[in-house]
Protein backbone atom coordinates (compact mmCIF):
# COMPACT_ATOMS: atom_id res chain seq x y z
CA UNK A 1 0.00 0.00 0.00
CA UNK A 2 1.24 3.38 -0.71
CA UNK A 3 2.01 6.15 1.54
CA UNK A 4 -0.17 8.74 2.55
CA UNK A 5 1.43 12.29 2.96
CA UNK A 6 -0.85 14.79 4.93
CA UNK A 7 0.24 18.43 4.61
CA UNK A 8 -1.34 21.95 5.20
CA UNK A 9 -2.71 22.84 1.32
CA UNK A 10 -0.30 25.84 -0.35
CA UNK A 11 -2.06 28.44 -3.45
CA UNK A 12 -1.33 25.94 -6.01
CA UNK A 13 -3.41 23.54 -4.61
CA UNK A 14 -6.54 25.60 -5.19
CA UNK A 15 -7.73 24.89 -8.27
CA UNK A 16 -7.35 20.90 -7.69
CA UNK A 17 -8.83 21.07 -4.25
CA UNK A 18 -12.19 22.75 -6.11
CA UNK A 19 -12.33 20.21 -8.41
CA UNK A 20 -12.73 17.37 -5.26
CA UNK A 21 -15.12 19.89 -3.68
CA UNK A 22 -17.40 19.38 -6.68
CA UNK A 23 -17.16 15.94 -6.64
CA UNK A 24 -18.09 15.89 -3.01
CA UNK A 25 -21.00 17.95 -3.75
CA UNK A 26 -21.96 15.93 -6.42
CA UNK A 27 -21.35 12.56 -4.08
CA UNK A 28 -24.00 14.31 -2.22
CA UNK A 29 -26.24 14.74 -4.11
CA UNK A 30 -26.78 18.70 -4.25
CA UNK A 31 -28.93 20.75 -6.15
CA UNK A 32 -27.59 21.68 -9.73
CA UNK A 33 -25.90 25.25 -9.31
CA UNK A 34 -25.95 24.88 -5.68
CA UNK A 35 -22.19 25.21 -5.52
CA UNK A 36 -21.24 29.27 -6.31
CA UNK A 37 -17.49 28.34 -5.42
CA UNK A 38 -14.72 29.49 -7.70
CA UNK A 39 -10.93 29.21 -6.89
CA UNK A 40 -11.20 32.96 -6.29
CA UNK A 41 -13.27 32.59 -3.53
CA UNK A 42 -11.31 29.63 -2.27
CA UNK A 43 -7.88 31.20 -2.57
CA UNK A 44 -9.02 34.62 -0.41
CA UNK A 45 -10.90 32.33 1.64
CA UNK A 46 -7.42 29.87 2.38
CA UNK A 47 -4.96 32.19 1.93
CA UNK A 48 -6.37 36.13 1.86
CA UNK A 49 -5.65 38.67 4.15
CA UNK A 50 -8.78 37.81 6.48
CA UNK A 51 -8.20 34.05 5.69
CA UNK A 52 -11.33 32.31 7.07
CA UNK A 53 -10.76 28.67 6.81
CA UNK A 54 -7.51 26.20 6.51
CA UNK A 55 -7.37 23.01 4.48
CA UNK A 56 -4.68 19.89 4.79
CA UNK A 57 -4.19 17.90 1.84
CA UNK A 58 -3.73 14.05 1.51
CA UNK A 59 -1.35 12.90 -1.13
CA UNK A 60 -1.27 8.84 -2.27
CA UNK A 61 1.49 7.97 -4.42
CA UNK A 62 1.79 11.47 -5.76
CA UNK A 63 -1.53 12.73 -6.51
CA UNK A 64 -4.22 14.34 -4.35
CA UNK A 65 -6.07 12.11 -3.05
CA UNK A 66 -8.29 14.08 -0.45
CA UNK A 67 -8.60 17.10 1.45
CA UNK A 68 -10.09 18.30 4.39
CA UNK A 69 -11.33 22.05 5.46
CA UNK A 70 -11.25 23.20 8.98
CA UNK A 71 -12.07 26.78 11.15
CA UNK A 72 -11.91 27.31 14.48
CA UNK A 73 -15.31 28.18 16.54
CA UNK A 74 -15.80 28.85 20.16
CA UNK A 75 -17.69 27.11 23.02
CA UNK A 76 -18.64 29.77 25.28
CA UNK A 77 -19.51 26.86 28.06
CA UNK A 78 -16.19 26.01 27.74
CA UNK A 79 -14.18 28.73 27.73
CA UNK A 80 -12.08 27.81 24.51
CA UNK A 81 -12.28 27.38 20.43
CA UNK A 82 -12.83 24.55 18.62
CA UNK A 83 -12.00 22.93 15.81
CA UNK A 84 -15.18 22.61 12.98
CA UNK A 85 -14.12 19.93 10.08
CA UNK A 86 -16.17 22.09 7.01
CA UNK A 87 -15.37 19.34 4.48
CA UNK A 88 -13.20 15.36 5.06
CA UNK A 89 -13.51 14.22 1.08
CA UNK A 90 -11.37 11.15 -0.32
CA UNK A 91 -11.73 10.05 -3.84
CA UNK A 92 -14.15 7.64 -4.21
CA UNK A 93 -11.49 5.02 -5.53
CA UNK A 94 -9.06 5.44 -2.90
CA UNK A 95 -11.03 5.13 -0.52
CA UNK A 96 -10.28 2.43 2.25
CA UNK A 97 -6.78 2.60 1.97
CA UNK A 98 -6.31 4.77 5.56
CA UNK A 99 -6.59 8.41 3.84
CA UNK A 100 -9.40 9.63 5.44
CA UNK A 101 -8.16 8.59 9.12
CA UNK A 102 -4.76 10.04 8.17
CA UNK A 103 -6.53 13.02 7.65
CA UNK A 104 -8.67 13.17 10.47
CA UNK A 105 -5.61 11.75 12.80
CA UNK A 106 -3.97 15.06 11.50
CA UNK A 107 -7.21 17.27 12.25
CA UNK A 108 -7.30 15.64 16.19
CA UNK A 109 -3.55 16.54 16.20
CA UNK A 110 -4.22 20.19 15.43
CA UNK A 111 -6.64 20.36 17.42
CA UNK A 112 -5.19 19.27 20.47
CA UNK A 113 -1.77 21.37 19.75
CA UNK A 114 -4.16 24.33 19.73
CA UNK A 115 -5.65 23.97 23.15
CA UNK A 116 -9.27 22.89 21.26
CA UNK A 117 -11.22 21.10 24.06
CA UNK A 118 -13.56 19.77 21.14
CA UNK A 119 -13.86 18.99 17.28
CA UNK A 120 -17.46 18.95 15.34
CA UNK A 121 -18.65 18.33 11.78
CA UNK A 122 -21.78 17.84 10.64
CA UNK A 123 -22.96 14.79 8.03
CA UNK A 124 -25.85 13.96 5.89
CA UNK A 125 -28.28 11.11 7.83
CA UNK A 126 -28.34 9.20 4.84
CA UNK A 127 -24.35 8.66 4.49
CA UNK A 128 -24.20 5.59 6.41
CA UNK A 129 -20.77 5.26 5.30
CA UNK A 130 -19.42 8.70 6.96
CA UNK A 131 -21.51 7.54 10.06
CA UNK A 132 -20.15 4.76 10.41
CA UNK A 133 -16.84 6.10 9.61
CA UNK A 134 -17.36 8.57 12.61
CA UNK A 135 -18.15 6.26 14.83
CA UNK A 136 -15.37 3.87 14.75
CA UNK A 137 -13.25 6.70 16.08
CA UNK A 138 -15.31 7.33 18.97
CA UNK A 139 -17.59 10.16 17.97
CA UNK A 140 -21.16 10.30 18.79
CA UNK A 141 -23.95 12.20 17.12
CA UNK A 142 -26.14 15.29 18.83
CA UNK A 143 -28.91 13.93 18.06
CA UNK A 144 -30.66 16.86 20.35
CA UNK A 145 -29.61 19.22 18.08
CA UNK A 146 -31.22 20.77 14.94
CA UNK A 147 -28.87 22.59 12.71
CA UNK A 148 -30.45 25.92 11.23
CA UNK A 149 -29.56 27.91 8.10
CA UNK A 150 -30.53 31.80 7.41
CA UNK A 151 -28.64 32.12 3.57
CA UNK A 152 -27.72 35.43 3.31
CA UNK A 153 -26.75 35.47 -0.54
Amino acid sequence: MAEVKIRHAVPADVPEIVSLIRALAEYEKAAPGALSLTEELLRDSLFGPHAAVEALIAECSGQMAGYALFFHNFSSWRGKRGLFLEDIFVRPELRGRGIGKALFAELLRIARERGCSRMEWLVLDWNQTAIDFYRSLGAEPLNEWTTFRLNLG
